[in-house]
């Protein structure tokens, strides 16, 4: 695993003297609070490890949604962060290739008509999302006939969509499934409308030697079973590690 890292890149992601993660807590795959408050999950596995190879320490910066991750790190008031690839996120961010692949599906009631992934998008239909969510900004891009309905967060998707008398609910499969478990009455639709690619990103600003930096630490994490090990670790079912680039 390589470790050597020049002062000049150590300087680049650590203008404060710390590493400053952007943690999201709105995707339970990536991460959440412990028993005693604190964040825990991969991305906060990933963030320390990160801090370690610099020589730093880390310091979690944790937000409820996505978004606001997001525009932490292109605020240049984070160092890192942890989100799914997007072309829109692209600006002002750096990505590393994805280290973990997460399916997002739709949840609808158990007694909707609605059998299929394809019958979603039609006239009149009403789909609740994350707002500023992966899957709000494809779905946002790839509906073309149902209205898109938004969430102030992902993990209140599905009572919003309770709430709101939506007809359809769209997310990461495992919060879905989760909601569907502990609310009753609720089901998926079968096989899923997107592969969500999570990866690290960091400002653009902060140069592409930085960038190689974190996309070389992404791939060791990958190849020496940090990743796997971690998402096992944390009781975490249903996400693959993503393949080396």
């Amino acid at each position: 695993m390589s470790t050597a890292l020049s002062a000049d890149i150590v300087r680049a992601f650590t203008p404060t003297g710390r590493l400053r993660a952007s943690i999201n807590l709105g995707n339970p795959i990536l991460a959440g609070r412990g028993a005693d408050g604190q964040a825990k999950g991969v991305s906060v596995d990933l963030a320390r490890a990160f801090a370690e190879r610099l020589g730093v320490e880390p310091e979690l910066v944790v937000f409820d949604t996505a978004g606001k991750s997001v525009d932490a790190v292109k605020a240049e008031q984070a160092d890192i962060g942890f989100f799914a690839i997007d072309p829109l996120r692209g600006e002002g961010i750096r990505f590393t290739a994805p280290y973990v692949l997460i399916e997002g599906c739709y949840l609808v009631r158990a007694d909707s008509a609605l059998q299929d992934n394809a019958e979603v998008d039609a006239a009149g239909r009403t789909v609740m999302v994350g707002k500023g969510s992966a899957y709000d900004l494809f779905l946002t891009r790839e509906l073309k006939a149902a209205t898109i309905l938004r969430a102030p967060s992902s993990p209140a998707v599905v009572q919003s969509f309770l709430d709101e008398q939506a007809e359809v609910a769209a997310g990461v499969k495992q919060q879905l499934e989760a909601d569907a478990a502990r609310l009753g009455g609720l089901r998926l639709l079968p096989g899923r409308f997107m592969v969500i690619q999570q990866a690290m990103g960091t400002p653009a600003g902060r140069g592409p030697e930085a960038a190689a930096a974190l996309a070389g630490f992404v791939e060791d994490m990958k190849a020496s079973g940090f990743v796997a090990e971690a998402l096992r670790r944390h009781g975490i079912t249903g996400a693959a590690v993503a393949p080396t680039a």
